[in-house]
């Protein structure tokens, strides 16, 4: 037993496996290596792995070139594409960038637009309220306010030089302008700037329209001192000094409200139809 476990291990027990594989490997290459060394020359079966290698090596380098060629040719088209991109978004950028100054001008515009409609508006109310003003004072508006009734009439047995005349009736209403009356009108004839009170015959004309007695006389204005200021001026202290003498029946009281009438416009006597541009000519000639 002692002899058996001194024996030297063989090879294949001691040798690494690693090792063993190589060793083994390079022996069957030289052995591979012998036999062709020792054989015939090549036969035609034995060049044809070589040929089929060849074929591959030149396709794959067809292929290699091909594939090099379209590389550049894609690299061409897209450096092209990039550039032209690049070109496009420039382009678009500028439009952007002029849309913009556009907007900005355009607000800009609209700003000035409102400021411009703004202040055309604060002028259309001015001129509005300036127009009421006028209509009401020249008698074209009806208006409505507190006010003096005055009622005048024609002495009960009075003959025909003592009845009320366009001359007592219009002292009448200019003291009543001079104590503060703002509209007045006579048996509903507003009073106007072109207001005439006329006799013809022994009638009354206001505004070239009839009017009989009793002559109703309405006056807008501050009641708490219309009637005192109407006395204190010439024209209303000489009307009623003439109100006694002919013996003039005379009712005035103040009332809350009157309303009185808008007097139709003026009837034009001198002027004709035409345009301006014959008005023009005519005025050029």
């Amino acid at each position: 037993m002692a002899d058996e476990w001194d024996r030297p291990l063989p090879d294949h027990v001691t040798t690494p496996l690693l090792t063993r594989i190589t060793e083994e490997s390079m022996d069957q290459d030289y052995r591979q290596v012998a036999l062709r060394k020792g054989s015939s020359p090549q036969t035609p079966r034995a060049r044809r792995p070589r040929l089929v290698a060849a074929a591959v090596v030149v396709v794959f380098g067809v292929l290699v070139t091909t594939a090099a060629v379209q590389t550049s040719r894609n690299a061409d088209v897209e450096d092209e594409s990039r550039a032209t991109l690049i070109s496009r978004v420039n382009t678009e950028r500028d439009s952007v960038a002029k849309e913009q100054d556009r907007i900005a001008a355009l607000q800009n515009a609209n700003i000035a637009l409102e400021d411009r409609l703004d202040n055309t508006i604060a002028d259309e109310q001015t001129a509005t309220s300036r127009l009421r003003r006028l209509q009401v004072r020249t008698g074209y508006l009806p208006v409505t306010g507190p006010g003096v009734r005055i009622v005048v009439d024609d002495p009960p047995e009075g003959d025909v030089t003592e009845l009320v005349r366009d001359e007592h009736l219009a002292k009448l209403v200019d003291g009543l302008w001079n104590a503060g009356a703002e509209a007045i009108a006579i048996n509903d004839q507003r009073l106007t700037a072109l207001t005439a009170i006329r006799n013809r015959g022994p009638a009354v004309r206001v505004n070239s329209q009839p009017v009989n007695p009793p002559y109703v006389v309405q006056a807008i204005g501050d009641v708490n001192t219309l009637q005192a200021n109407l006395l204190d001026t010439t024209h209303g202290a000489e009307f009623f000094d003439l109100a006694e003498d002919f013996g003039f029946r005379i009712d005035r009281h103040n009332e809350d409200e009157l309303t009185l009438p808008g007097a139709s416009g003026p009837r034009l006597r001198y002027v004709r139809a035409g345009t301006s541009e014959t008005s023009g000519k005519e005025g050029n000639q």
